[in-house]
């Protein structure tokens, strides 16, 4: 496994981060177990949760994947190997302390209360948000997203957000801060409050990044490298979509497009010929395809860690094992043309 310092902090996490967001879904308790002792045996200490977790979200499976984690700490007793990530969520979904119910000190301090308490552990090493209380470009809202907000306001909320995060990592029960789906004038805004008020730093960005969604590039990969903010790339594998399972339509039982109430975002015609052509690159090089695209995501500059997510242990080990893949030249060479016919596929 390879590793890389959590932004300005001692922790170095490994490069292939266990995504966790199936558990209490399309996996059961026991999976869930049975993946995190495979990827710790295999050096993945960075695990990635999230209180709104199960994917897709409901009710039902709201903190389900915590509970899972937390059974595992209680069963193996091995917290203390693990670098744990987890998200307060955003505004918009009614059963998270309702519908209304922002990123804001009271919400703070209780999500992380309940996120302690299903996790069973006394402190979470990477406490994130989720989304912005004001919205954002993400979630493929980016062809329609136009920013409207006060933003004396948003800054009042910011410093708000970052005392209160101080005042939980002053108390033991979280080690470092993250932002996850924000924008560059959040992030920045975010890093220049926190070192004039001397808060907390956001060591990291987890936004979705693949072969099929690069809109990082380039003026978020400058900042996360200038600013040592690096990239937690979500998604990789475009939902699964980058496999070329769901190529012309198919779709495998049990996989996540069947869980969807609405038309998957990505499953646009130009994402589809583009899903073709990686797929064709992947084979004309004898490569795996989710190992292709995975081991693109690593290669980058700006990336910190890789969040793969595995509903069977054959794509747990397949996604880890593209630690060990270098794309070569002419691989990377056929990419980029890909890449220039579709830059934003969906």
């Amino acid at each position: 496994m390879k590793y890389k310092k959590l932004g300005r902090t001692d922790i170095d996490v490994s490069l292939i981060c266990l995504g966790t967001m199936t558990w209490g879904r399309q996996n059961t308790e026991a999976e869930g177990h049975e993946q995190m002792d495979y990827a710790l045996d295999q050096g993945v200490n960075f695990w990635d949760t999230a209180e709104m977790y199960a994917i897709p979200p409901t009710p039902d499976t709201y903190g389900k994947t915590e509970e899972i984690i937390g059974t595992w700490f209680a069963k193996t007793g091995r917290r203390e190997d693990v670098v744990l990530a987890s998200k307060i969520a955003g505004p918009g979904l009614p059963w998270i302390r309702g519908s209304d119910a922002c990123i804001d000190r009271k919400n703070i301090l209780e999500a992380v209360e309940s996120s302690l308490k299903r996790l069973q552990t006394d402190y979470i090493d990477l406490y994130q948000l989720h989304w912005p209380n004001r919205g954002s470009y993400h979630f493929s809202r980016h062809w329609t997203y136009n920013p409207s907000f006060d933003k004396e306001a948003e800054e009042a909320n910011f410093i708000e957000v970052l005392e209160t995060l101080n005042e939980c990592i002053k108390a033991g029960k979280i080690r470092h801060v993250g932002l996850s789906n924000e924008t560059e004038w959040g992030t920045m805004r975010y890093l220049e409050l926190a070192q004039k008020h001397n808060l907390p730093r956001m060591q990291s960005l987890q936004n979705e990044y693949s072969l099929t969604s690069r809109i990082f590039e380039p003026g978020f990969a400058e900042l996360a490298i200038a600013e040592d903010c690096g990239l937690l790339a979500w998604s990789p594998l475009a939902a699964g979509m980058l496999s070329g399972k769901y190529i012309d339509g198919a779709r495998p039982e049990g996989s996540r497009w069947t869980l969807m109430t609405n038309k998957a975002a990505r499953d646009t015609e130009q994402a589809n010929k583009a899903v073709k052509r990686y797929v064709e690159i992947a084979d004309k090089h004898g490569l795996d395809p989710c190992q292709m695209a995975l081991a693109f995501v690593n290669s980058r500059p700006f990336v910190t860690a890789t969040i793969i997510g595995a509903t069977t242990m054959e794509q747990l080990k397949t996604n880890i094992a593209s630690v060990d893949l270098t794309l070569s030249a002419e691989v990377l060479n056929d990419i980029e043309d890909v890449y220039k016919d579709y830059p934003v596929p969906y």
